[in-house]
């Protein structure tokens, strides 16, 4: 389609850091009313009500940066406690979860990447999870932006790899190739009781920033690959739950596990809704008619939940 051509095109064109740049001033303004005025807007254009959130008010909040990554009141997620579940880090809808297939992830029908490439170019780091299991989980502008733990673990290793900032939707990921490993994005690896786990936090157009509840916000003074080790006397450990990180705007989360240490919900398919704190996956290696232990294509239906299709152009 013509409009989906224009808008690719125009993923290619723009500014994309100075842009996001740019975003990111404006939502951190704490001026009255600019900030009131930039919250009702963006909560009336998305439908967003603030039931779950502990602050109730849009009042309450002293930027749009406060407001979009609200903290939710006690409750409003309950957390699948159940010893060999895996939950879901975000609220959002799966874009596509499944098998990781000769070291790549499959994006969109006709594009996928490189494991490696994801995690920042090391084919040590990328090993890890040969043949094993992944999850792309697209957060959209509605959605709640704090991500939390899937599982219990220690930090190991996190990496921050630069790269570009297109928006991520659907039409992005079947147009634009190898969309997940070439945006910015954050790698944090943990040590889990089913081995390493990757937890994978991309950023997109008009993202502002990316934090960690262990580092603050992520933003390098040189754009260039950037390894930290944990593995020090105090380690940073998190339970199943618990918040890692949020996004300043927008976008996706990525998750990797070993190979045979899960077996995904069989009701979970592309575009299903998730809710954090919800299981999406129970741990122990996956039986022959397991859901996605096939080609991950194969249950690519492309009927994302209306809220999210609604929402996706704008991240």
């Amino acid at each position: 389609m013509l409009k989906d051509d224009l808008f690719i095109a125009s993923q290619y064109l723009l500014p994309q850091h100075l842009l996001s740049r740019l975003v990111g001033k404006l939502a951190e303004c704490e001026h009255t009313g600019i900030k009131n005025f930039l919250i009702r807007q963006f909560m009336d254009q998305f439908g967003i009500r603030l039931d779950d959130a502990a602050r109730q008010s849009r009042d309450d909040y002293k930027s749009f940066n406060d407001f979009f990554t609200r903290e939710l009141r006690p409750g409003a997620r309950p957390l699948d406690n159940a010893s060999n579940s895996i939950v879901s880090p975000a609220d959002g809808a799966v874009s596509q979860l499944g098998r990781i297939r000769d070291g790549r992830i499959f994006q969109a029908k006709g594009q996928d990447f490189t494991v490696t490439e994801l995690l920042g170019g090391d084919e040590t780091r990328a090993s890890l999870f040969k043949n094993g299991e992944f999850a792309t989980i697209y957060l959209s502008p509605r959605d709640y932006h704090r991500v939390h733990m899937p599982i219990t673990g220690t930090l190991k290793e996190m990496v921050y790899v630069p790269g570009s900032l297109f928006s991520v939707n659907q039409t992005t990921a079947e147009n634009v190739p190898r969309l997940f490993a070439r945006n910015e994005r954050l790698v944090a690896i943990f040590d889990t009781e089913v081995g390493p786990v990757a937890m994978v936090l991309v950023g997109a157009m008009i993202v502002a920033a990316i934090e960690t509840v262990w580092s603050g916000r992520v933003t390098p003074p040189l754009r260039r690959l950037s390894v930290v080790n944990y593995e020090d006397p105090q380690p940073v450990i998190l339970n199943k739950g618990e918040e890692m990180g949020r996004f300043l705007l927008g976008s996706t989360v990525v998750l990797c596990f070993p190979e045979n240490t899960l077996q995904w919900d069989r009701e979970l398919e592309s575009g299903s809704p998730v809710r954090m704190g919800k299981r999406i996956a129970t741990i122990g290696a996956a039986t022959a008619g397991s859901a996605f232990s096939d080609e991950p294509g194969a249950n690519d239906h492309h009927d994302d939940d209306d809220d999210h299709n609604d929402a996706d152009s704008d991240d």
